[in-house]
């Protein structure tokens, strides 16, 4: 399965030559019937959802972008509903599609 950092160039300034990593585009998230609806519970996170669902912490992402987490922190607010993409296959397809 990609990571988020798989299609992510390694670019480098002109002036300091400092590397840094290009943008990647994430493909929308549009609910499912395969999808799974849980609350969060004290002490989750982005990855450790991702692992026990998808059994690959690597894709926190999908969780994050399917429920408009932008604040860039792995930690969730315990007692909020979450969706979990079932379609997982057809999201990874849909990410490595966009960003050849």
């Amino acid at each position: 399965m990609a990571s988020r950092y798989t299609y992510a160039s390694n670019l480098t300034t002109p002036d300091t030559k400092r590397k840094y990593l290009g943008s990647v585009i994430y493909p929308k998230i549009k609910a499912s019937n395969d999808d799974m609806y849980i609350v969060s519970e004290g002490g989750d996170r982005l990855d450790i959802l991702a692992l026990k669902y998808y059994n690959d912490q690597n894709l926190w992402w999908i969780i994050a972008i399917a429920n408009n987490l932008n604040d860039a922190s792995y930690s969730i607010e315990n007692g909020i509903q979450l969706r979990i993409p079932g379609n997982v296959a057809k999201i990874l397809n849909d990410f490595e599609r966009i960003n050849k």
